[in-house]
């Protein structure tokens, strides 16, 4: 071993491993047969588990967002973070319940400030905007089954945006406890509600 390499690295480099060393956490198959997750044990994952989304009680792995997809939710996030009201905090790798065996992890999202910043799950009533960026892969999760999840949950404001180009659709929950949208551009998103927004798309285009 050369002798630059401290001696606790050569101790655990030369040692035998173990057959758990590496393994990692995976949902038992057996609850993912039954589908009796709830957002209870997504609370208590540990701390080496990815992160999941729960549908209908089934564990979901997130999986890694491209380069471009995690520009995007960055930049937007920051933006949000210069300009949210105080009383409220945009936050980036959170998640919401949307029901006893389901919750989901938006990209980006704006809450109360008053939880716990150590929480990962937020309830709806902490949650005043969810945003999620439109990957391949998600196409049909971002555009349908998460904004009816978080509508039926009665989050107000949800934000969908595309890439290529980067383009923001802005909608807020109606009286009939659906989502209608109130703005959408690829250049300038103005509105009034859940605050003063005046955001050029261009500030969010990687």
């Amino acid at each position: 071993m050369p002798a630059h390499v401290p001696q606790r690295y050569a101790d655990a480099v030369s040692a035998e491993p173990t057959p758990d060393a590496f393994e990692l956490w995976r949902p038992d198959p057996d609850r993912q047969q039954r589908a009796d997750y709830t957002v209870e044990d997504v609370v208590n994952l540990p701390d080496d588990a990815p992160r999941v989304e729960l549908l209908d009680g089934v564990m979901n792995v997130v999986p890694t967002p491209s380069d471009n997809h995690q520009d995007i939710a960055s930049l937007l996030h920051n933006w949000l973070r210069r300009h949210t009201p105080p009383g409220l905090k945009a936050s980036l790798m959170v998640g919401v319940g949307v029901g006893l065996q389901n919750s989901f992890e938006p990209d980006v999202l704006i809450r109360r400030s008053g939880p716990s910043p150590e929480r990962h799950l937020f309830t709806p009533e902490d949650v005043i905007l969810v945003a999620e960026v439109v990957s391949p892969g998600t196409r049909r999760r971002d555009r349908f089954i998460k904004p009816a999840g978080y509508a039926a949950a009665r989050i107000r404001h949800y934000w969908r945006i595309e890439q290529h180009p980067v383009h923001l659709y802005a909608y807020e929950l109606g009286e009939d406890g659906h989502y209608a949208l109130v703005a959408d551009s690829a250049e300038l998103i103005e509105l009034d509600r859940p605050f003063s927004i005046k955001l050029a798309l261009a500030e969010i285009a990687p």
